[in-house]
Parts: structure tokens; sequence; C-alpha cells
């Protein structure tokens, strides 16, 4: 029995291997489209590959950005750290981080999310410019915001 344990476990190490080799190869396919890609028939060809890029990098800024600034108003308290501001950044962040996702993997309906996640900045941006006063952080998230609002309309316009 011993013997047939030992065959198996050489099987199962080596399918293994193979694989991880193949998710290694896998995972590198991204790397590999973005180096090669043309604009896709549901892109319309109406944007180029560094128009996504560049929106997709604004979008996981952004998500940064608005994840970090939610610490920054609760140390601020008062008005900053009101439950509808601190749920405006959670929900835009997290609308950044979808738009992202969904132009990623080149979904079909990223022109509809892209619209919502631009709304969304939007909304994040005037929301801020109201408690921002002379806060230097508040100011980078208002510019982020708009960046990435902007980004994402052109996104789901030329869809």
């Amino acid at each position: 029995m011993s013997a047939i344990h030992t065959i198996n476990r050489r099987a199962l190490l080596s399918t293994g291997a193979s694989l991880l080799a193949t998710g290694a190869s896998v995972m590198m396919w991204p790397n590999l489209y973005a180096a090669t890609a043309q604009p896709s028939p549901s892109q319309g060809g109406h944007h180029t590959d560094d128009e996504m890029q560049k929106c997709i990098q604004l979008c996981r800024d952004c998500h940064a950005m608005c994840t970090q600034i939610i610490a920054h108003c609760l140390k601020l308290g008062g008005r900053h750290a009101a439950p509808d501001h601190i749920r405006l950044f959670q929900d835009c962040a997290q609308m950044c981080a979808t738009a992202a996702d969904y132009m990623v993997r080149e979904s079909p309906f990223h022109n509809q999310v892209c619209q919502l996640c631009s709304d969304l900045c939007k909304q994040c941006g005037k929301d801020c410019e109201q408690v921002a006063g002379d806060d230097q952080v508040l100011k980078q998230c208002i510019a982020m915001c708009r960046k990435c609002a902007g980004s994402c309309e052109r996104m789901s316009s030329k869809a």
C-alpha cells in the first residue's frame, strides 16, 4: 500500500506543479494584454487603451484617497465625521474600485458603472467642498474626485 501512496503522491505533486505553472501563466495574461491590447468590440473602438488605463488608475487612486480620508475626517470630528459624510466616502471608494474592476475585465457594462462612478465622485467632491475650509487633505480629495469623475464621464460617454 505504501508504494501506491507514493505513486499517487508523486502524481499529485506533479499535477499540482503543472497547475501552478499554468496558473502563473494565466495570471500574467493581463500584463501581456496591456502591452498589446486594441479596443475591443464592446468598447466600440471609441477610446484607446491608454485612456482606459488612465481611468482605471484614477479610479484606484480615488478609491485609496476616499478610504484614507475617512480616518482624517473622524479625527477632525464635528461635521467632518457626520455619518452621511463618511458614508459618501465609503460609497465613492467602493464605486471607484468597482468601476476599475469592470474596466479591467472589459465588461460590456463598464460604461454604465463608470457613469455611476462619475456621479458619486462629483457628489463626494461637492460634499467635501462644503466642509473643507482650509484643510489641504480635503482639498486634495476634492481634486482627486474631480479628476476621477471627469475620466469616468469620458469612459461612459464613449461606450
